[in-house]
């Protein structure tokens, strides 16, 4: 049994080992090889149960003796079995909370290593140092907007204007273009009119002889549009 625990633990039957313990992960492998041994003697016992088994059936009613024996060594490695089966459970579970363990002490070191690397640079700062820069950071930033407002303002360099008399000078200046355009739509002289043809047309062509002709039909045409061109009429009448 000491030898058992030595194998798993390192220690000696008494619980006092030779030197430092081992680490979680060495007790971990540990486990893990024990875990081993013991489900190849689990697979050890299984055949000898069904040699056992076999021998049994073999001896039969031939030889009661022989099959009884056979049958008691299987119930002893059935017990056995049994036994390691128990052992496989309780050193699964004792693995699994170490592993547990394990993970929880590596991620509490993590943190702690954490904390330390925030700690150290937080050091050389100080909360009334880092309000002030704050402070100092939102009245300049006041001020450029300030500046981006004033910039942007139109200026007129010492120029001071009334607006309503600008409007009514505007407006003037407005009148006096319409009446100007007035002048020029109506005008103070007449558009001169065409004449008035001086020789009279009949009414009933070709009663009057010559005077009906179409000669004298385009200069009437002409003579209106003042532009007299003497036409000479076709004494036939054509």
């Amino acid at each position: 049994m000491s030898g058992f625990l030595e194998k798993i633990f390192g220690v000696g039957a008494g619980g006092k080992g030779g030197g430092k313990g081992p680490s979680p992960q060495e007790a971990i492998q540990r486990l893990r090889d024990t875990e081993e041994m013991l489900s190849k003697k689990q697979e050890f016992l299984e055949k000898k149960i069904e040699q056992e088994l076999a021998a049994a059936r073999k001896h039969g009613t031939k030889n009661k003796r022989a099959a009884l024996q056979a049958l008691k060594r299987k119930k002893r490695y059935e017990k056995q079995l049994a036994q390691i089966d128990g052992t496989l459970s309780t050193i699964e579970f004792q693995r699994e909370a170490l592993e547990n363990a394990n993970t929880n002490t590596e991620v509490l070191k993590n943190m702690g290593l954490a904390a330390k690397a925030m700690k150290a640079a937080h050091d050389n700062m100080d909360i009334d140092k880092v309000d002030e820069l704050m402070q100092d950071i939102a009245e300049q930033q006041e001020l450029a907007d300030e500046i981006s407002t004033a910039i942007s303002k139109p200026v007129g360099f010492g120029e001071d204007f009334d607006e309503d008399e600008l409007m009514a000078e505007l407006e003037e200046l407005e009148q006096e273009e319409l009446d100007k355009n007035l002048l020029e739509i109506s005008g103070p002289e007449t558009v001169p009119l065409p004449n008035v043809p001086s020789i009279a047309i009949p009414s009933k062509p070709g009663i009057y002889g010559p005077e009906t002709s179409w000669g004298r039909v385009k200069l009437w045409k002409k003579e209106a549009r003042g532009n007299l061109l003497p036409v000479t009429a076709d004494p036939a009448g054509k």
